[in-house]
């Protein structure tokens, strides 16, 4: 869609003292807004995608450094949180961290009949009785983090779950066309 996120990965360098973790890398994610300050949002959304990558870096082979994954939004056209994910998931795979694993981030929405709508506009956000955001890993697509906006059953969650679990080969088949371009020259 037209949602732009811009990613760059520092690290792994030295840290502070205070930050220093001796058993393996402290990860910082930033996000920052169009325009403004970094407000609540931003922060929360901070949380999940640090704890989504933490959850696939393989920090323990640079102990006591740092990684800092900075995010800038480009533009916002919904699934904001997806494209988030997507590009740090590029910029640290980028950068040559070790990874244990790819993810990808995959937003669905549920419309007010109850149907799934793919990767939805802000409009489509505003208009759906729930918007729900994956994180799924490569190898096993298993489920990294969820987070959803509105409500919907048990039933829903994982009728959507499933539905992001098969649109994120699409997105993988997308991160291998990216490489291969990049490094095929």
């Amino acid at each position: 869609g037209d949602t732009s996120v811009l990613a760059g990965v520092y690290g792994p360098a030295e840290t502070k003292l205070s930050k220093e973790l001796p058993d393996r890398a402290a990860l910082e994610v930033l996000l920052r807004p169009k325009v403004g300050l970094p407000g609540v949002l931003e922060r929360s959304r901070e949380q999940q995608l640090r704890r989504t990558c933490e959850a696939v870096v393989l920090g323990a082979l640079h102990p006591r450094s740092a990684v800092t994954l900075v995010l800038q939004v480009l533009s916002d056209a919904g699934s904001l949180l997806s494209c988030c994910l997507n590009a740090a998931c590029l910029g640290l795979l980028d950068a040559g961290l070790p990874l244990s694993g790819l993810f990808c981030g995959v937003t669905c929405a549920l419309g007010p009949d109850g149907s799934v709508l793919l990767d939805p506009t802000a409009r489509q956000e505003q208009e759906a009785r729930a918007v729900l955001s994956f994180a799924i890993g490569s190898g096993d697509r298993r489920l990294l983090m969820a987070t959803t906006k509105g409500s919907c059953s048990v039933e829903e969650m994982q009728q959507c779950l499933a539905v992001a679990q098969r649109a994120a080969d699409t997105v993988f088949q997308f991160y291998r066309d990216c490489l291969r371009r990049r490094y095929s020259k």
